[in-house]
Formats: structure tokens, sequence, C-alpha cells
């Protein structure tokens, strides 16, 4: 059963790591050491998704400067994904994306994680915060017709590597609780 403070269940599925082949697959072994934002997403060329994989594209300095890495997943084939990469946003499409998308075609990793829609074949959007020990310290589900906010996963990510008590609405250069 998936739950935080618990093993994250490890994957190797196809991805976009080497666009050009789409050969090469990524694990969760990839990101030991690392903080990881793992989230997943219902389809390609699709109207929400394209917003959150920009939105944390547009954020990846800042979360890459917070330690962290990002990888998303849908159980689109990498050859939709590398479609989306190289159609323009004009036409539809992402454009340029500095990160890794993952193709769970089996479905496996999406089931393992909780987010799949049996009946749809399709993930709802299940954000996860793996920590470098590859514990699952974060996870939040949405509803396919609401997109996430980067700026709450970053300020989680940043309460979660202080390793204290934070409040509720604490924000990164506040203190920790003290006891």
């Amino acid at each position: 059963m998936l739950q935080v403070g618990k093993k994250a269940p490890p994957f190797d599925m196809p991805s976009t790591k080497d666009l050009k082949t789409l050969k090469e697959n990524v694990s969760l072994a990839d990101y030991k050491g690392k903080w990881l934002i793992l989230f997943f997403y219902p389809l390609d060329f699709t109207f929400v998704c394209p917003t959150e994989l920009k939105a944390f594209h547009d954020r990846l300095k800042d979360i890459k400067g917070a330690g962290a890495e990002v990888l998303a997943v849908s159980t689109d084939s990498v050859y939709s994904h590398r479609a989306w990469i190289n159609t323009t946003e004009d036409k539809g499409g992402l454009g340029k994306l500095d990160y890794i998308l993952g193709s769970d075609i089996t479905k496996d990793v999406c089931r393992d994680y909780g987010v799949l829609l049996e009946d749809k074949g399709i993930s709802l959007r299940g954000l996860f915060i793996i920590d470098p020990d590859g514990y699952l310290q974060y996870q939040v589900v949405h509803s396919l017709n609401v997109g996430r906010s980067v700026d709450e996963t970053l300020r989680v990510l940043e309460a979660l590597k202080t390793g204290g008590l934070c409040a509720a609405d604490w924000k990164p250069g506040q203190k920790p609780i003290s006891v």
C-alpha cells in the first residue's frame, strides 16, 4: 500500500531521456540521492495538462535550485510524448521541455502509485515528492479538471527539507516550530 513515510514504489519505464532515439528508460534508481517531484497527468495533447507541464518547465530553475528533479508521467507512448514536445505551442504542442517524460504504457506505475483510472486507462493528477533515500514524503491527487500549483509544490519541498515542524502557511525562510 502506498503511504507517506514508506519506500516509494520502484519503476523503470520508457522515457524521453534521449528524445532522438527514445531508447533510454527512466527509473526511480536514477534519482537516488536527489529529491524527486514525480507527477502524473492524464494525456498528451489535451487542455489542462500542457499548462502544468509548462508551469513546471518555467520554474525548473527554482526547483533545481531547491535541490530537486522533475519527472512527469502519463500512459501515453514515448512516441506521443516526442510528438507533443516537437510540436510548437501554437499548434497544441509543448515546445521545449527541460525535464523527462515517462511513458507508463503498461499502466503499472500509475497503478503502483494509486492514480490509475482503470476504466479510462489514464491517470489522475497525482503528485509525489520522494526524498533522496527513496521514501515518499508527500502526495496529493487532483481530479482530472484541476491543475496543480508549482508554488505549493516548492513550498512543501522546502518545508520537507527543513526536517522540522512547519506550521500551516509556512513559507521558505521562516523558522520551523521550536518545541
